[in-house]
């Protein structure tokens, strides 16, 4: 099941206040999107679960606008550090 409305705007809002990690967003959501996304949050809904679960304990966690801050830097400079 999506998180709830509010928590998912801070997220975004806390993305988009940062331009720099715009292409690291779009290249997660790219790589994430589960097969068939676009038929709705039903499709999505497994994926969703199974990643809020792993990450914080819980299907029906609210995940930190910080928290994805900090991932989508961890995601930008590791291709970098590989080199």
């Amino acid at each position: 099941m999506p998180p709830p409305p509010e928590p998912t705007r801070r997220v975004v809002g806390a993305v988009a206040r940062r331009p720099w990690l715009w292409a690291a967003a779009a290249g997660a959501v790219a790589r994430h999107a589960p097969r068939r996304w676009w038929r709705g949050p039903r499709a999505a809904a497994p994926w969703l679960r199974f990643r809020l679960e792993t990450a914080y304990g819980a299907e029906r966690a609210r995940p930190a606008a910080g928290d994805l801050v900090t991932w989508l830097r961890w995601c930008r400079a590791w291709p970098r550090a590989r080199r």
